[in-house]
């Protein structure tokens, strides 16, 4: 089975925070934090429209304007997520800049800030020096006993936020796909069917919720022939689809470790197949840690292990642990394990 979501780390354990997810099928991507990311190339940021902002520490943000000379003149919308003040935040990065000969230029960057139970989405055009246009604040769905909301809600999956107490509001995301659709593919080769762009339709279809009789017309490409063919949406699940449960990914950065905000991350991670989580100290600076609002390699460990993840990844540690990299992953998979 292939999963839907591919994920890596921008940079290494040690440099700047950042996650990259690539979408099975999609030719599309989620970014979760704008550090350093020079080592995405210019392919791999292009197709991440979609970007989840924890906070605008320098080193959460200073990629913000790698991705802005990459989409500059493309034709496309760059969608960015994040806490109260990511608006005035991408304006001041905006204003640092000359816009005198984009005349024209059809880039689009869309903000959408979350606070209090309201969305404030806010606009900037190339086309119009990236004058800043805020639209009404609009009410988000309901918060969870936990804190958590969602932030993008898409057929196939939702990205959720929680926020987190960082001296400023630092948000954790999880990603969480509805249900994975895995396609039979020796059944289709059995029926005398190709696999094809068409069955990112079927997929597409399930994830909406069509009903079992919806008709739809798919084209076929076979070998030598192009052919055009009506199917019936309960019948193509029946005999070609499996439905299992669908990836959790999470992703958590910059907090101080107490109760609130252990009981919000537990609660937003739980389950995940991979969480991804902040681990600056050891255990052994845990005032430190504490001071500074960050967490430590075995409370890391901790959490994950209260969430039932199935797997810890730990990243973002302080250059004082340098050359110790194992030595704070140890300390995190042994509170794991228990």
């Amino acid at each position: 089975m292939r999963p839907s979501f591919s994920c890596c780390l921008v940079n290494d354990t040690f440099g700047d925070p950042g996650l990259y997810v690539d979408i099975a099928w999609a030719r599309r991507a989620l970014l979760f934090d704008l550090g350093q990311n020079f080592s995405l190339g210019p392919t791999r940021l292009l197709r991440a429209q979609d970007i989840f902002i924890s906070h605008t520490h320098m080193d959460h943000f200073i990629g913000f304007d790698q991705v802005l000379r990459v989409a500059l003149g493309r034709g496309k919308t760059l969608r960015l997520y994040g806490p109260p003040g990511l608006s005035a935040n991408v304006d001041g990065k905006l204003r640092g800049y000359t816009w005198n000969l984009v005349d024209g230029y059809p880039l689009t960057i869309e903000v959408r800030e979350f606070d209090k139970g309201r969305m404030q989405v806010t606009t900037f055009h190339a086309a119009e020096a990236f004058t800043m246009r805020r639209a009404h604040a609009q009410p988000t769905t309901t918060a969870a006993d936990d804190g958590a909301f969602p932030v993008l809600e898409d057929p196939m999956f939702t990205v959720k936020a929680v926020a987190l107490n960082h001296r400023i509001p630092s948000f954790a995301y999880a990603l969480e796909e509805q249900f994975h659709v895995n396609i039979l593919r020796e059944r289709l080769h059995a029926a005398g069917l190709p696999v094809g762009s068409w069955l990112k339709d079927v997929k597409q279809y399930l994830w909406q919720g069509k009903p079992d009789e919806f008709r739809f017309t798919a084209t076929l490409y076979f070998e030598h022939r192009r052919e055009e063919r009506e199917f019936v949406l309960g019948e193509v699940r029946e005999r070609f689809v499996q439905i299992t449960r669908g990836q959790k990914i999470a992703y958590v950065v910059d907090a101080r470790y107490d109760e609130e905000n252990e009981a919000k991350i537990v609660a937003l991670v739980r389950g995940a197949d991979l969480f991804y989580c902040e681990a600056p100290y050891l255990d052994a600076d845990a005032d430190k840690a504490r001071d500074r609002y960050h967490l430590t390699a075995r409370q890391a460990g901790l959490m994950a292990r209260k969430a039932q993840v199935l797997k810890l990844v730990v990243f973002h540690f302080s250059p004082r642990y340098t050359g110790q990299g194992g030595l704070i992953e140890r300390e995190a998979m042994d509170a794991f394990a228990g």
